[in-house]
């Protein structure tokens, strides 16, 4: 049991969110959360290419799903399925949730699929209840950055389960991720397919190491968070309860002579 533990604790160390495994999960009853998506995508902390007009910059819709560790809607330096592909390209959501709808039919690894509305600029919050069960208490979720090739941001298998008790609140800084399924390198290239297909890879202010990219600031050691997603646990008390406001506090990230 100490091993296993021990097992766990330097696996979770070795990932930026909470281990996906859901077999230590021993709560007894259903959780209901509130997440909130708040997009900090703004001119300042973003001045690159920062798009004003056709579109402007902002978010789409955030779908997600309460899940077992069965299922998986895309990891990090692996293949994003067609949906994710869709979801991230285009914003179309019904392969996505195709998917989900057959993960949940086949080895009943998906509880439950949430969303929550677009927001029409870069920085705002949208919101929505989800349901975590026992037996499925990951998240994840994706959320389109619009405009853009194929880039998202979005959490994969986040445990809401800590031991036998649900967590209260969690909160996650967001970075943006490309797809691997467009080969554009700013937020306004036209379609380029990428052939062969590469894996989601996390896009940093180093990488992809290209002038051209939207992302690329060699002045800086990391990128700011460009959204953050907050999940309160709801008591049982007070079901629907309205959005709450996360009032965050805006931190400046304005580059000194930032590549034009």
């Amino acid at each position: 049991k100490v091993m296993w533990t021990v097992l766990v604790t330097i696996l979770g160390y070795a990932s930026s969110l909470p281990v996906g495994d859901d077999s230590l999960c021993t709560a007894e009853e259903l959780a209901k959360y509130r997440i909130i998506f708040t997009g900090k995508w703004s001119q300042t902390a973003f001045p690159k290419q920062y798009p004003l007009y056709r579109p402007p910059a902002q978010w789409s819709s955030l779908l997600g799903v309460t899940h077992s560790s069965d299922y998986s809607m895309w990891k990090k330096n692996e293949y994003a399925s067609n949906g994710v592909r869709d979801f991230a390209e285009k914003g179309e959501a019904w392969a996505l949730m195709k998917e989900i709808e057959e993960a949940g039919e086949k080895i009943q690894s998906v509880h439950g699929i949430f969303s929550a509305p677009a927001i029409s600029s870069g920085t705002g919050q949208t919101s929505t209840e989800l349901e975590a069960h026992p037996r499925h208490p990951l998240v994840s979720f994706v959320v389109r950055i619009v405009p853009s090739p194929d880039w998202f941001v979005g959490i994969d298998s986040l445990n809401l389960c800590d031991g036998d008790h649900w967590m209260d609140e969690v909160s996650v800084d967001l970075f943006p991720y490309d797809a691997g399924t467009d080969s554009g390198f700013t937020f306004s290239s036209p379609n380029f397919a990428t052939i062969p297909q590469d894996t989601v890879t996390e896009i940093t202010c180093s990488s992809p190491s290209h002038p051209a990219n939207s992302f690329y600031y060699p002045k800086l050691k990391i990128l700011p968070p460009i959204a953050q997603v907050t999940m309160v646990k709801l008591k049982k008390s007070q079901p629907g309860l309205s959005a709450p406001f996360i009032n965050l506090p805006a931190k400046s990230n304005e580059v000194i002579d930032p590549v034009s």
